[in-house]
């Protein structure tokens, strides 16, 4: 059975697209190349990032000013770390999914909470869930972290066509593997990283070249890109302003930019009301025989209403007739010179 894809045949390019905004540089030696990048949960304007290939188990914490506030170690041996992701508890997902040779049994993923404060800490203790493609192994550098149950996909990467989409068990276990299930066919061109918007209903993917919003869900669904006008780079996040993304350039002293997320072009279609001058189209039969039957329904509909006048106007006046005759009756009383009956009281029984 064929997977579906979040590809389309010639996904739309976003007509409001606007220029990115610069909005800081890192000028840290340590970040070669910010090939995964995470918007913090616990504290406001920074991101976490992780370097490219051949770094150790560390993140960087990077205020918008582009200073590196804080460096974060665990003491695990890892073998490509190409991601991170932070999840809604504010948890850092540190993601060991590189493998170009194509070579790797079994991919990891380490979790720490996001600390209190930021400063520099080694040997940060963590928890390790390995997974498994079910269908060999695969070079992959996109973690996504589903905002409303932090449910993991993956997105690997192929040189001979696109990756794939792979999901995580929704809850995994830290005991033996956890096998991961293919979930749709990616998009073209090598997806180097993404991230989901908060609302979990779009994602964001991005290759080299490309910026690309998918419509999340059975089939994810690309609507709508843009081209990456910042130049090539790898990494991806959530901007600061709602329907942002963050984007870096490749390389040392790499230039962080916010763009808009890529929005779904409006339909252009609209319906032209009919003229007023127009010809009543002729009646048909079928038209005759609704039109009967929709007097008849009228007309019962005015016999009911009527009678339930009638029924309204009988309740509202009887009681002013009876006042009206018991008036007439006291002043009949009062000329007379008799006086007014006791009303006589209902004895109890």
């Amino acid at each position: 059975m064929a997977l579906p894809t979040t590809a389309t045949a010639n996904p739309a390019a976003d007509p409001t697209a606007t220029a990115p905004t610069k909005l800081f540089t890192v000028r840290d030696d340590r970040l070669k190349e910010t090939t995964g990048l995470a918007k913090s949960v616990k504290h406001d304007g920074i991101y976490w990032a992780v370097s490219r290939s051949g770094d150790t188990g560390r993140v960087f914490a990077v205020d918008q000013t582009g200073k590196v506030k804080a460096v974060l170690r665990i003491s695990a041996k890892v073998v490509d770390v190409e991601a991170v992701g932070v999840d809604r508890n504010g948890f850092i997902y540190l993601a060991d999914i590189g493998d170009t040779k194509g070579n790797r049994d079994q991919i990891e993923v380490y979790t720490f909470p996001e600390p209190e404060t930021l400063q520099d800490q080694d040997k940060i203790p963590y928890h390790r869930y390995d997974y498994t493609y079910p269908d060999g192994a695969h070079d992959a550098e996109t973690l996504l972290i589903e905002p409303g149950t932090s449910q993991l996909y993956f997105v690997t990467r192929s040189s001979q066509g696109a990756g794939a989409i792979y999901s995580a068990p929704p809850s995994p276990s830290r005991q033996g593997t956890n096998k991961l299930t293919k979930f749709a066919a990616a998009p073209s061109g090598g997806i180097t990283d993404g991230t989901f918007l908060p609302d979990g209903q779009r994602a964001v993917l991005r290759s080299a070249t490309e910026v690309s919003t998918v419509a999340w869900g059975d089939t994810p669904t690309v609507v709508a890109r843009v081209t990456a006008s910042t130049g090539a780079g790898k990494s991806v996040a959530v901007g600061p302003a709602d329907g942002t993304v963050v984007v870096a350039s490749s390389g040392t002293n790499a230039a962080f930019y916010q763009l808009t997320a890529p929005a779904k072009p409006a339909d252009t279609t609209t319906s032209t009301p009919p003229s007023a001058s127009a010809t009543p189209k002729p009646a048909t039969a079928s038209d005759s025989s609704s039109s009967t039957a929709g007097k008849s329904h009228n007309l019962r509909w005015i016999i009911i209403g009527a009678a339930a006048f009638a029924i309204l106007i009988t309740v509202l006046t009887f009681p002013p007739g009876r006042r009206e005759r018991q008036d007439r009756q006291a002043e009949n009383d009062r000329l007379t010179g008799q006086s007014p009956p006791t009303p006589r009281r209902r004895q109890p029984q």
